[in-house]
């Protein structure tokens, strides 16, 4: 005989209901930022984002409709809420214009982690310095390399020039047409300063350079109002102490701007097309429209190796195969 079997009597709370996502109904009506106030980001520190608008200093976040779009220092926002400047206020930071061109290095040569430093800059100097720390060709050549990428004009500043001359490191620069500029920072004056000063004016320029070279010195000399905290050399390892911990841009008395950047241990340049570095050595453009597919242009086969060159065309085809293998 078969025994029936047991059934359990369900009651309401044995089913279980799916809450629904959201209480709101979805709805493809996007925010209207078109009358967003126009700004100019001057600083990025800890997700707080300081914008000038109508000469007014703007404290501001970047808003969720962003993602993960980063913004920068020089980039040019749109922000809604509250912009009025006022102590206590933040607006929200809700679109970037498009970017004609950026500072971005990768870390220790990982093209996935790629970090941008400033965006829509006219110059690039490059601060090293004769001496304490010693300066580093491979910093140097990789930063021309995004300079060149990114058509954005590089200057080298050697400063401690008190402590050595520096000329037979920056011989390896003379044929690249670049202005070097050399200084005695601590002086905070004299012919060498004006110099910067004219070169600076009414550009904007962003100061790139390991720490302890003396980038912020350099700011405090140019700019009065500047105050950025210097630090000196750690005598162990040679390298600078960080003082500086993100970008700002200052504005300076002939017009134009100066970016003072925390500095760098690294510079990876995995991200850089060297198509885009080739082209700023315009002289060779005819030469590698013969060189065979994928050529390095540091191959035997390179037609480089058989164009009739020029001594000053040799040296610059030097400089550029070394920043290629930068």
């Amino acid at each position: 005989m078969v025994e029936p079997r047991n059934f359990k009597e369900f009651d309401e709370d044995d089913v279980r209901s799916r809450p629904p996502r959201s209480s709101r109904p979805r709805t493809k009506d996007r925010p209207d930022y078109s009358q967003a106030l126009s700004a100019f980001v001057i600083a990025v520190d800890r997700g707080r984002v300081t914008c000038l608008a109508d000469n007014s200093e703007i404290t501001a976040m970047k808003s969720r409709e962003l993602g993960k779009k980063s913004v920068v220092v020089g980039d040019l926002v749109g922000i809604v809420g509250d912009v009025s400047g006022a102590d206590g206020t933040l607006a929200r930071v809700v679109n970037v214009s498009t970017r004609r061109n950026a500072l971005t290095r990768t870390v220790d040569d990982d093209a996935e982690l790629e970090r941008m430093i400033v965006a829509n800059v006219d110059q690039m100097a490059i601060v090293i310095a004769s001496q304490d720390p010693e300066p580093r060709h491979g910093f140097v050549d990789r930063a021309l390399v995004v300079a060149y990428d990114q058509a954005i004009t590089p200057i080298i500043i050697m400063t401690k020039c008190d402590l050595a001359d520096g000329e037979e490191f920056l011989q390896a620069y003379k044929d690249l047409d670049i202005k070097i500029i050399k200084v005695q920072v601590e002086k905070q004056k004299g012919r060498e300063l004006d110099e910067i000063r004219e070169i600076l004016a009414r550009k904007s320029t962003v100061l790139l350079g390991h720490s302890g070279v003396g980038k912020s010195t350099l700011v405090n000399a140019l700019v009065e109002s500047a105050d950025r905290a210097t630090g000196s050399v750690n005598d162990a390892t040679g390298r600078g102490r960080h003082t500086s911990s993100s970008a700002i841009a200052l504005s300076l008395a002939g017009g134009g701007w100066i970016i003072d950047t925390p500095g760098v241990r690294s510079f990876g340049v995995a991200h850089v097309d060297s198509k885009r570095v080739i082209s700023a050595f315009g002289e060779f453009r005819e030469a590698i429209e013969h060189c065979p597919k994928n050529c390095s242009h540091n191959e035997e086969s390179c037609a480089l190796n058989s164009w009739e060159l020029d001594a000053n065309s040799k040296s610059r085809l030097e400089s550029l195969r070394r920043l290629l293998q930068a």
